[in-house]
């Protein structure tokens, strides 16, 4: 889905990404290229808590880092690419950047690496010997990104389309959406932020601005009247069981959590949104109406009628004869990976030849909630779909290649 700042590329990482840029960018632009634009520079130095000690108005500023670094690095930026010395400038502020120690400097060459919107989420939890130092333990580290990863999610599925629950719905196109997403831990270990390329993934960033706020919105009104209705209506902006869940991971054993979201200076604000969205917090007492949404998510969200096309991965039945299961690995008709079918003899009896020739399968019926959408009920209509010999011969060697997955005829766990 997205790759972390401190992992190595290459290797077991996450399938098909991008590359991105690392912790420690090079130059960024290379001759005949064009520097970042200086009001750009500028906001993202404001962004990261860098401070303008002088400069001429109007012509240059003089930016120094947060914290304890503030004597260590200083840079002169032009405010506007006019003046005859504006790219020399900007060069040597890029320079400064990239050999500066502070975790900000990392952060604004990523961001102008790749005009990305920044998601930061933090955690306040019960200060601790590794908290006093400005550090944080593996296992809070860990809930942290984990919690993380599971907002990013819900905010790609709910940019897919609308639902209260998606269960195993649209998580391939989700995850692609992702893909390019970059994750890095703030300074001492207790923030996480997010940088969502613009191009690939600001739908994902505007869903989540819309959706934290109205869960904030149906959370206040829970509290204050016991009512449900208003996450009823939160699904239209996004908000479903997926995002209720990730913020129960994300508050869960703190004594609260926040999400800030800022857009890529060099895009600017989506229409819909405001320029600069407030900070979304939820605190343990919140926990009670987000657990009481997602499960009424789960239980409302309804069955959908589907035609689908799949290709038979697993066959199973306790005898040679009657009925049996089959699983499909889902070509068309429906945004899952896979579903599990119980098909009577006669069907059984065709998913079995389709299996064989390799020829997908076509079949109708209710694609269930119960499991994550992953279970097709009342099936029929089973019949093989006729493929071009280029496909039929990619389907047989997929075939081949999982043969152990035909397993008619024997008993065991389901699939």
């Amino acid at each position: 889905m997205h790759r972390s700042m401190d992992e190595p590329t290459g290797g077991a990482g996450l399938p098909a990404a991008r590359s991105h840029p690392t912790a420690r960018p090079g130059p960024l632009a290379g001759a005949g290229e064009e520097l970042p634009d200086p009001a750009v520079l500028g906001a993202l130095l404001r962004r990261h808590g860098w401070q303008r000690r002088g400069g001429a108005p109007g012509r240059y500023g003089r930016w120094t880092p947060p914290g304890s670094a503030a004597g260590t690095t200083s840079l002169l930026v032009p405010e506007s690419g006019a003046f005859p010395d504006s790219g020399e400038l900007i060069e040597e502020a890029l320079l400064a950047l990239g050999r500066s120690p502070g975790p900000s400097a990392r952060d604004i060459l990523v961001s102008l690496t790749v005009p990305s919107d920044e998601i930061r989420w933090w955690r306040e939890v019960p200060e601790s010997a590794a908290g006093a130092a400005g550090a944080s333990g593996w296992t809070e580290a860990e809930e942290l990104r984990s919690a993380a990863r599971q907002v990013l999610m819900a905010g790609a599925l709910a940019a897919r389309g609308r639902a209260g629950y998606h269960g195993a719905r649209h998580r391939r196109k989700a995850r692609a959406a992702l893909d390019d997403a970059l994750i890095g831990p703030g300074a001492g270990g207790r923030s996480l932020t997010a940088y969502v390329p613009v191009d690939s993934g600001r739908a994902v960033a505007v869903r989540l601005c819309h959706a934290l706020h109205a869960t904030r919105e149906a959370v206040d009104y829970q509290r204050a009247t016991g009512g449900m209705e208003a996450f009823d209506s939160a699904v239209a902006a996004g908000v479903g069981r997926e995002l209720t869940e990730a913020l129960i991971a994300l508050v869960r054993g703190s004594e609260g959590a926040g999400i800030d979201l800022r857009w890529a200076p060099a895009a600017g604000a989506p229409d819909g949104c405001p320029a600069r969205p407030a900070p979304v917090e939820f605190s343990p007492g919140d926990l009670p109406a987000l657990r009481a949404a997602g499960a009424r998510y789960l239980r409302d969200e309804p069955a959908v009628q589907v035609r689908l096309t799949g290709a038979v991965v697993r066959l199973r039945r306790s005898g040679p004869r009657g009925a049996g299961i089959v699983r499909l690995r889902v070509l068309a008709g429906a945004e899952v990976a896979h579903v599990r079918v119980e098909l009577d003899e006669e069907a059984y009896r065709i998913a079995g030849h389709a299996h064989l020739v390799g020829l997908p399968l076509r079949v109708e019926g209710r694609l269930e909630n119960r499991g994550g959408f992953r279970r097709l009920t009342g099936a029929s209509q089973v019949a093989p779909v006729q493929v071009d010999e280029a496909e039929r011969d990619r389907l047989m060697k997929a075939l081949q290649e999982n043969v152990d997955s035909f397993e008619e005829a024997c008993a065991g766990e389901e699939p």
